[in-house]
């Protein structure tokens, strides 16, 4: 059986693994492995960042800020985001990042950049899986969420959700979600409404299949709420 099918909802096996100095591991054979080997590595990453997200204990010890372990696995998975490469590693490198959001300093806004340009991706599940992973970034749970939230925008996040709730299909509602969660993290930001994303929310509001979603419900109308409020103070 693969280490990462293993590592799949187990921390005690995740906390092994990562007490065995394997991260560092996995991130070198993420840089100069092949094929096979590659894929184990970005999927084994994957299903620890995916125990670590809801274990603290576990993202304390194996995903600290000053681990070279952990620096060494993140820089890897952003050079399989920012390559952008629709192949097997790609997917699991931004569930991955994801997962790891709360583990990012408030200065480390940088890793919002490739993510971000992932939404102008025609394949629809690496669009999907960005802003998946983009929404960790910038929801409640997140301590970082306004500066993470201001980094997507300074990326040029804002248009691309847009579009994605108006023709995304099957993105709609997640890009709607993490609209929803950057306009009630920093409503006063004029590249909100140049975006047309005042618009856009007004729109949602109005689609039956949207508003059904029980996140949506529960965002979308504060959402409104504060864009309309603090885009009418700035009109004045």
């Amino acid at each position: 059986m693969a280490l990462w099918q293993l590592a799949k909802n187990n921390p005690s096996i995740c906390k092994s693994i990562t007490e065995s100095r394997a991260l560092l591991c996995f991130a070198v054979l993420l840089e100069k492995g092949s094929g096979d080997v590659r894929y184990y590595s970005a999927m084994s990453i994957m299903e620890i960042a995916r125990v670590a997200e809801h274990n603290p204990d576990l993202r304390h010890s194996a995903f600290k800020p000053t681990s070279p372990a952990a620096k060494a696995v993140v820089d890897q998975l952003l050079r399989i985001a920012d390559k952008g490469v629709f192949d097997d590693l790609l997917i699991s490198s931004i569930t991955a990042l994801g997962c790891l959001s709360k583990t990012f300093r408030v200065m480390e806004t940088w890793i919002i950049g490739p993510l971000v340009r992932l939404l102008d991706e025609r394949e629809a599940i690496v669009s999907r899986e960005a802003v998946i992973a983009l929404t960790k970034f910038v929801c409640k749970e997140n301590f970082f969420r306004v500066e993470h939230s201001k980094a997507i925008i300074e990326a040029g996040g804002a248009k691309h959700l847009v579009q994605l709730v108006y023709f995304g299909e099957q993105l709609q509602t997640e890009a709607l979600i993490l609209l929803c969660y950057i306009s009630l993290n920093v409503p006063e930001r004029e590249d909100l409404a140049q975006a047309g994303v005042p618009a856009v929310l007004a729109w949602a509001s109005k689609q039956g299949h949207l508003v059904q979603d029980s996140r949506v419900d529960s965002s979308l109308p504060e959402a409104r709420g504060r864009m309309e409020l603090y885009q009418s103070r700035g009109s004045r």
